[in-house]
């Protein structure tokens, strides 16, 4: 087995490509792109190839992924990235380290203070594994044009507020790119996803009722079938096609109606929906997240009281006590949960790239105190998927 490269100094991390993002990447990625996996790539990455295959790894080792603001969620999600072998990892952040991240950020400590988040960071998260190109981009990502976007296979935006989600996520759409925004609030926390249009495999053995080309949901449809012989057993492969609303839509999209069809499911779905829906709101009328001060609560509690009703949710479901919960937890980190929320979503990115299994659709709502974290399609109406298998 070659011997591995030793951790790449902080400075010489872009590879050619500046620290502050401005030059292109598009050279880099490329010749990445050029490289096959290698054999002792496939001895160091065994466990997971045994999981999701050959042509998964090479799929992850040649993206380029975008991950914007490097607290604790940011952080787990890099680590499961980095040690699964993604190509060319850029960690964004202008924001310096202060005594507040020390809690559950991992990648840094006191001597960071001060500090840009994302160089502190980046020495770290090389030392995971050095075979991945790390970038570092101080920048604000608010002064990004849409090009910027246009060289990762996937950008992942963190603990950001809706205005600077949804102009990210415009500028990923303009650039046909996968988008995934997620964030924490102690206790609390979503993962949300923007794939545009998403083609995916699910492999499972062939029935005797033929698989008919068809729209399954609103949102999904079965677009391909086809089998293989796999230890002496057929196995269909059935292509399916996922299509997605922008941040901005879902935001503002009713809970599906089949929620909504008894009593007994609206007592089900959970105020951390409408909780989530008010502080973004709250943070496009006060430009900051909720103190404790007499006006700030008075104001959370309108808007949550607004936003649930807007959902055709039951007004015994949203409790006081959860509302006082959820506002005390705003702008904590959890380690569990940081922890929880970051594996799950880098597993989704995994699958999305190698194209295999259901990704989510498209709000994952996780409880750490209730330990649930259920899935709601958000999207505006939509017309039948009369040429969604064109």
């Amino acid at each position: 087995m070659d011997s591995i490269e030793q951790p790449l100094d902080v400075s010489s991390l872009s590879n050619g490509v500046s620290l502050n993002g401005n030059e292109p990447r598009e050279p880099i990625i490329n010749a990445a792109r050029a490289q096959t996996i290698s054999a002792d790539e496939i001895a160091l990455y065994d466990r997971q190839i045994r999981l999701w295959g050959v042509k998964a790894q090479e799929k992850l080792r040649t993206a380029s992924i975008l991950i914007v603001t490097m607290k604790a969620l940011a952080n787990e999600v890099a680590k499961n990235l980095v040690l699964a072998g993604v190509g060319s990892l850029t960690i964004n952040d202008d924001q310096m380290v202060t005594d507040d991240d020390l809690g559950s950020q991992f990648f840094i400590s006191e001597t960071h203070i001060g500090k840009n988040r994302a160089e502190a960071a980046a020495p770290q998260i090389q030392k995971l594994n050095p075979r991945v190109a790390l970038h570092v981009d101080t920048e604000n990502i608010r002064l990004k044009r849409p090009a910027f976007f246009a060289p990762f296979d996937m950008i992942i935006a963190t603990e950001m507020d809706l205005d600077t989600l949804s102009t990210v996520n415009a500028s990923c759409r303009l650039c046909n790119k996968p988008f995934y925004a997620a964030g924490t609030h102690g206790f609390y926390g979503y993962i949300f996803a923007d794939l545009i249009t998403h083609d995916y495999v699910i492999e499972r053995e062939k029935s005797n009722v033929p698989t008919a080309l068809k729209a399954e949901t609103a949102t999904r449809s079965i677009v391909a079938s086809s089998t293989k012989n796999e230890h002496g057993k057929l196995i269909e492969m059935v292509t399916k096609r996922e299509i997605y609303s922008p941040f901005i839509l879902a935001n503002s999209s009713p809970i599906p109606a089949a929620h909504l069809t008894s009593r007994r499911r609206k007592l089900q779905i959970p105020p951390l929906l409408t909780c989530l829906k008010a502080l973004w709101e709250f943070q496009k009328i006060s430009e900051t997240l909720p103190s404790h001060s007499h006006a700030d609560l008075e104001l959370f509690t309108t808007l949550a009281t607004e936003k649930h009703k807007d959902l055709q949710l039951p007004p015994e479901t949203l409790r006081s006590e959860f509302l006082r919960s959820f506002l005390q937890n705003i702008g904590s980190e959890l380690a569990p949960v940081t922890a929880f929320l970051g594996g799950q979503l880098a597993q989704d990115v995994i699958n999305v790239l190698g194209q295999r299994e259901q990704p989510i659709q498209n709000f994952l709502l996780f409880d750490g105190e209730e330990s649930k974290g259920p899935v709601y399609a958000l999207h505006p109406i939509f017309p039948p998927l009369d040429g969604a298998l064109s």
